[in-house]
């Protein structure tokens, strides 16, 4: 009786390359969402503390399908609509909430009653309330120049 030898091959040169080829391909879609989706911030200010202090980095991404939705409590960072600087608050209210007029912008009139956030806006204040330029003295802001959510600090 004679047994049937196996023969293995050794992977082909063609195997090698595609293998490689996907390889790279998925390390540049991950290289890809790292580059467009996550982008580092500096803090400047008093407006946030004790919670981030002036110098301190920050990572923010704009890739909500990957860290969640913004929502009440979060931290952003928003691009200044007359130059393209930015800074960093804490979201207080999204479109359609309603606003206590002892938090409301300076502008509003207490007969009015409560700050309704307009749609397409958001109304965001300070940690350090009492040392924050923000929503109470801007009123709400374009939530298209939300440059990102923070993830983490150090």
């Amino acid at each position: 009786m004679e047994e049937a030898k196996e023969i293995q091959k050794a992977p082909s040169p063609r195997g090698k390359v595609r293998g490689f080829t996907i390889f790279l391909f998925a390390a540049l879609v991950v290289a890809m969402v790292f580059y467009f989706g996550f982008k580092t911030a500096v803090v400047r200010g008093e407006s946030m503390q004790p919670t981030f202090v002036s110098g301190q980095k920050v990572l923010t991404s704009h890739a909500y399908w990957l860290v969640g939705s913004i929502r009440k409590g979060d931290v952003i960072v928003l691009k200044e609509e007359k130059s393209n600087d930015y800074f960093i608050k804490r979201v207080y209210g999204l479109p359609g909430d309603r606003i206590d007029w002892s938090f409301a912008p300076q502008d509003w009139p207490m007969e009015k009653g409560d700050y309704v956030v307009p749609e397409g806006r958001i109304y965001v204040i300070g940690d350090n309330i009492n040392h924050s330029d923000d929503s109470r003295k801007f009123g709400a802001f374009l939530e298209s120049n939300i440059l990102g959510k923070v993830l983490t600090w150090r």
